[in-house]
């Protein structure tokens, strides 16, 4: 059986957004996120760090990302933008727009997993960016988008090492204007 559903709620009131939005992604210096529609490192820390904060959330990814994974991610509501309007898979649901993704998530704190194009249109609505900065340089050719430190702060920092590379776990807040 497919469990998969097409959501438009472009009639839904303003009541129903949501209150907090995060990205979650690792990246390295020059801000690359992957080479054909792969990750390109192995991190298991990283790993265990998206899943504990991702479990029991709403995860919204393009569909790119989501043809990259194995199947739907366990315990998670698996919400996939693409514009291809007769997309389903099992055990997602399918918006047509970032828009309708994150109001079709119904969760205090949806993550926006990717890609880079999600990234692009994500990061003006996002209130914390949960970010693995990798201290090396790989080739690829999705990048996530630029942050910019006038608008956000870095509220942790925790320094990791790899048997490779040294890496990062950095969780940015948006600065509130007053």
């Amino acid at each position: 059986m497919i469990d998969a559903t097409t959501t438009d709620t472009s009639g839904e009131s303003e009541s129903s957004k949501v209150s907090k939005v995060t990205l979650i992604a690792a990246i390295d210096q020059n801000r690359v996120l992957g080479k054909d529609n792969q990750l390109i490192w192995h991190l298991p820390e990283d790993l265990k760090r998206f899943k504990r904060l991702t479990t029991g959330n709403a995860i919204i990814m393009g569909r790119k990302t989501f043809e990259s994974l194995p199947k739907a991610l366990p315990n998670r509501h698996n919400i996939v933008v693409t514009r291809n309007q007769n997309y389903s898979k099992e055990g997602i649901t399918v918006c047509h727009s970032l828009k309708d993704a994150l109001e079709c998530a119904g969760d205090k704190q949806p993550f926006v997993i990717g890609g880079g194009q999600i990234y692009q249109q994500a990061i003006g609505l996002a209130d914390v960016i949960e970010l693995t900065e990798i201290h090396a340089q790989f080739e690829g050719d999705v990048f996530f988008p630029k942050i910019n430190l006038k608008e956000w702060i870095i509220e942790k920092e925790k320094r990791m090492v790899n048997p490779n590379f040294e890496y990062s776990f950095i969780t940015y807040t948006k600065k509130i204007i007053s």
